[in-house]
């Protein structure tokens, strides 16, 4: 929406999110499918459980009070048990969600986060979708739940995908790329606009972002380029859109990020294409 639209236009189309109650759940297990559409979202909550959140289609975003996370398809986002969390929503998404109660949550990180989603949760996802398995009960399903466990024990947790900075000058030269995606400047070229050494800038993206800025662009770009192919653009429009002189650049790029080129992640992972 354009940012000089009403701010009450925008609430007038904003849907709300059921929140679920653990605390009425049986068993140790619950698992959560739902579809939301454009503009949806969850007010601040929290729960007694821990919960993962996946998109199967489009990209989730939360705030909690360590910051904003932001993931792309194929990937989930961790709350812990009481962890208050709030989700806007700004394109449709496919939505699953696996809770956990507090006892299986001890083996799991502590702080909210985004994580890889891998191959054998999907599958296991995608069976309890298609059976309508929500608390499961038989030994099988029992076994796929404790699957499930045990495969977000061992994932790695980052903050977010895209994470934020602290420091004044690094919030400064990550804002200006996030309004201009397209533009190249070097490390050095942004540590002269916030009058920083190269050496100072880049020890400040290892500390803050656990990252290189060029890998932080190129996260940030691969985000704006799902919202582009959500939104319907062409790839070559994409390409130029971010920066890239070609578009053979640019899928190779998404290709190393998604591990599938833009198209047929079109296809696959954004809502708008079902």
């Amino acid at each position: 929406m354009p940012a000089s639209a009403p701010r009450s236009a925008l609430a007038a189309k904003r849907q709300a999110v059921r929140i679920l109650d653990t605390d009425k759940v049986q068993g140790c297990y619950y698992f959560r499918y739902d579809e939301f559409g454009e503009h949806s979202e969850a007010p601040p909550h929290s729960h007694r459980w821990g919960h993962l959140n996946y998109a199967a289609h489009g990209s989730l975003s939360m705030d909690v009070p360590t910051g904003h996370i932001l993931c792309p398809p194929q990937h989930g986002v961790w709350i812990p048990p009481g962890v208050v969390h709030s989700c806007y929503l700004q394109h449709a998404v496919q939505y699953r969600s696996v809770y956990l109660a507090p006892a299986l949550c001890e083996a799991l990180p502590k702080s909210a986060g985004c994580m890889p989603i891998g191959p054998i949760i999907k599958a296991i996802l995608l069976d309890f979708g298609a059976r309508g398995v929500q608390v499961p009960t038989t030994e099988p399903d029992l076994r796929l739940a404790q699957v499930v466990h045990d495969q977000l024990c061992a994932t790695p947790l980052e903050l977010s995908f895209l994470p934020v900075a602290q420091h004044p000058a690094l919030v400064q030269v990550l804002d200006a790329m996030q309004s201009c995606p397209d533009d190249h400047r070097s490390l050095a070229a942004w540590a002269a606009t916030v009058h920083m050494t190269e050496r100072t800038l880049a020890r400040h993206c290892q500390a803050e972002l656990g990252m290189s800025l060029g890998e932080w662009r190129q996260r940030m770009r691969y985000l704006r380029a799902i919202d582009a192919l959500e939104a319907g653009h062409t790839v070559q429009r994409i390409a130029y859109d971010l920066g890239y002189s070609t578009p053979s650049a640019f899928i190779a790029m998404f290709q190393r990020e998604s591990g599938l080129a833009p198209e047929q992640f079109r296809r696959e992972f954004c809502a708008s294409s079902l």
